[in-house]
């Protein structure tokens, strides 16, 4: 089959989480026989400020880390109807240009013999609700949210015919354990600034724990203040700035323990959508401790898979555990591990997403199903 998705950058993941995922589905459509193209603006966000920070070389790094994806720029003049007129499956991301969207609905309407869904990972839809009932999805086939409360946003407001919840993932062919490296210090936290939608949560589940404790770590994101990397700083923490997301593994290994702070909206607007950092992070087997999240539809084993802590004070003893008991810590992240083996990765996402394109009626999605079924 042919997927075609829209990307706010597949080369650039400066501030863009979402690239992770979209990165790992598209492996693992290659790696199943299967042809995927992302497409991204020339111009973007997140691409043009890569390219500021980092010139060339991080284009050069992305093709080097994953070769096999195929990233396609286009700008004002792009042929898009010619480009997804023989594609089996469109997958719209929601940072694409609102007036893009609307487009290529046309095309689907218009004839276009492709499967069709919009794919949400972001808040806008409770942050900033006329953003979302704004674009023109009515002749999307489909809306994938990453999130049950997300999809409950949706069918309220009657954004869409259908609304499936498909989490994000790990890619586990990139996110794994790294048993040959020795953890040389103890705390990293890998994640962006945000906007202030968590500044307030960084000083008190990260910065004061590890400046209380006298712990060693690392800090990698960008868009953080100077305010801040002093804060850092006065913790002892060290401050890399951006990390391209295939040495993510590698600075997990380096180190003893990692926590999860979720962004404001999210806790209190988005139950149960934890950032795609934690499946990550438990994918390579570092034991983790989480801010405060309503897990409600139970994606992991709380105080198994990893430990919550409900205030600094407690995020504190939670560290002091984890870095001096040995066998917790082990406990911690053979669980971690095994819940995103058994029901977090990208293969498991693809299989979700064959089942919903035959719930849209997709024929080849249905024979591939069905294949498969007669197989196992």
């Amino acid at each position: 089959m042919r997927f075609v998705l829209y990307t706010h950058s597949v080369v650039s993941d400066w501030n863009h989480g979402n690239a992770h995922f979209q990165r790992g589905i598209m492996r693992e459509l290659i790696a199943s026989g299967h042809h995927a193209f992302a497409l991204e603006p020339a111009d973007g966000w997140s691409r043009s400020n890569l390219l500021a920070e980092k010139g060339r070389f991080a284009v050069e790094r992305f093709r080097k880390d994953f070769p096999e994806l195929v990233p396609v720029t286009y700008d004002a003049s792009f042929d898009h109807e010619a480009w997804i007129g023989d594609a089996d499956v469109v997958i719209v991301h929601e940072w694409t240009d609102s007036d893009l969207v609307a487009r290529i609905g046309r095309a689907r309407l218009n004839g276009g013999n492709f499967t069709l869904l919009f794919h949400d990972t972001h808040h806008r839809a409770v942050s900033a609700t006329q953003w979302i009932s704004a674009l023109k999805l009515e002749h999307y086939d489909g809306v994938l949210v990453f999130g049950e409360a997300l999809r409950e946003s949706y069918l309220r407001a009657g954004w869409g015919k259908r609304v499936f919840t498909w989490h994000e993932a790990a890619d586990e062919r990139l996110f794994k354990p790294s048993p040959g490296v020795d953890p040389a210090l103890d705390l990293v936290w890998v994640g962006n600034w945000g906007d202030d939608e968590r500044s307030a949560e960084i000083q008190e589940f990260l910065v004061e724990p590890a400046r209380e404790l006298g712990l060693s770590g690392t800090v990698h994101g960008v868009r953080y203040p100077a305010q801040a990397r002093a804060a850092l700083a006065g913790a002892g923490l060290k401050y890399q700035g951006w990390l391209a997301n295939a040495d993510v593994p590698k600075a997990f290994a380096q180190h003893r323990v990692t926590v999860h702070i979720p962004r404001r909206p999210y806790r209190e607007q988005l139950a149960g959508i934890p950032t795609i950092r934690m499946f990550e992070a438990l994918a390579c087997g570092i034991p983790l401790i989480s801010a405060p999240w309503p897990d409600i539809e139970g994606l992991f084993r709380p105080g198994q898979d990893f430990l919550f802590a409900r205030d600094g004070a407690e995020m504190r003893q939670r560290l002091r555990d984890v870095l001096h008991d040995a066998g917790l810590a082990k406990t911690l992240a053979t669980a971690g591990l095994e819940t995103v083996l058994a029901r977090h990765t990208c293969r498991r996402r693809v299989d979700e997403l064959f089942d919903i394109l035959a719930a849209c009626g997709n024929r080849s999605a249905v024979d591939s199903t069905t294949a498969k079924e007669a197989a196992a």
